[in-house]
Order: structure tokens, then sequence, then C-alpha cells
């Protein structure tokens, strides 16, 4: 698999979405935000506090929250995507690591919730021997 070649396909929309979210997540722009409501609170008096006055401030606030909704979710997904990833190959490289545990994000909740009940059950079993005074190390089976 030529790697460098994949990592290089991203779509425009993917670069624009990593890109306004990076910008976005800036002090700066908190900054700018904080600073638009300032001066939308100052210009109240100005204004009468009219009902225009206000929904200038509604509708702008709206408008950005709806876009960046779609933005940081997309962030998001890549971010969870790259996780996974990693994690599975974590896992691949692992010697003695449960190969069934790759993308387990794709299985059905049921045999998801069957997975997570078996490692409740180790995690429980581990804490029972740190209480004995054991070590929290090792490869437990259930």
């Amino acid at each position: 698999m030529h790697l460098r070649k994949t990592m290089k396909n991203t779509s425009k929309y993917s670069k624009f979405a990593r890109n306004a979210s990076h910008f976005c997540g800036r002090p700066r722009v908190f900054n700018a935000a904080v600073g638009v409501i300032a001066l939308w609170i100052i210009t109240g008096p100005i204004f009468h506090f009219s009902d225009t006055w206000q929904l200038v401030i509604n509708t702008g606030t709206t408008i950005i929250t709806f876009l960046m909704v779609f933005l940081i979710q997309n962030t998001q997904n890549r971010d969870t995507n790259a996780i996974q990833v990693k994690l599975d190959e974590l896992i691949r490289v692992t010697d003695g690591a449960h190969n069934a545990l790759l993308d387990l994000e794709e299985l059905k909740d049921e045999t998801l919730e069957e997975f997570r009940i078996k490692y409740q059950i180790l995690a429980d079993l581990a804490r029972k021997e740190l209480d004995l005074g054991h070590k929290d190390t090792g490869t437990p089976e259930v």
C-alpha cells in the first residue's frame, strides 16, 4: 500500500473544514467574537434596543453556529477515524493482542456490548487482584 499517495488525496471540503476549524479555534478569533458581542451590546442604547438590533445578533450567531456545526463535525469525524486507525495499528503490531478488536466501531451494537462486558469483567478481576496486593499487569483472560 502506498500511504504517501493516499494521504494526499483529501477533498477540497476536507481541507477547507480543517483549515477553518484550525483558524476558528484560535484565541484571536474568540477575542474577535467577544469584541463583536461587546460592540453589539454598546450599540444597544444607540438603536434603542430595537427589534432590528436584536435580529442582527440573533441572525448572525445563528448562521455562524449552523455553519460551524458542520465544520466541527467534519473535523471530529476525521480525528476519530485517524485515532481508530492508529489504535487498530497498535493492536495489529502488539504481540498477544486480540486482532478481533480491530475495527470494533464497525460492529453491531450487540457485539460491541459483548466485548465491553468482557473487558469490564477483566477490569473487575484486575481490581480484585490489586486489592489482594498483586500486580496489575499481564494478560488475564476470561
